[in-house]
């Protein structure tokens, strides 16, 4: 898991779910392969999550490459399944839990929704990689 970011109170992780839910809710976010491969070379995309759990590398790479040929920044996750239930790819029970998750192996976020502190921990990890 990634380490604490920030005043230490969220890692990148609950960061990523906490934004994903807010662009989310602005229907902000484009769920699955095709239609985040149409985003991102129309260079319509502000941030790209990828699943590395995918079974296909050649979506990986796929991916990669646009996100490295555009400048659009990219975060990947390890499971596809988790993805899903974070971009909305599932059913809430009355308890609050997720059910019947579909595994999502991409997502693109094309509008962010409210600024939070999660969205500025996202951007201050993208600063802290590219002048690594």
């Amino acid at each position: 898991m990634a380490a604490p970011v920030g005043d230490g109170s969220m890692d990148l992780m609950d960061a990523l779910r906490e934004t994903l839910k807010n662009a989310v809710v602005v229907d902000g976010i484009t769920k699955g392969l095709r239609e985040s491969v149409k985003k991102l070379d129309k260079r319509e995309a502000l941030m790209c999550v990828l699943a590395e759990s995918t079974d296909e590398k050649n979506i990986i790479k796929l991916v990669e490459a646009l996100c490295k040929e555009h400048g659009i920044n990219l975060i990947k996750i390890d499971d596809a399944k988790k993805l899903g239930e974070w971009v909305g790819l599932c059913k809430i029970d009355k308890e609050g839990q997720a059910r019947k998750v579909v595994r999502c192996s991409c997502a693109v976020v094309h509008d962010f929704g409210r600024e939070s502190q999660a969205l500025d921990i996202i951007n201050e990890h993208f600063k802290r990689t590219v002048e690594a």
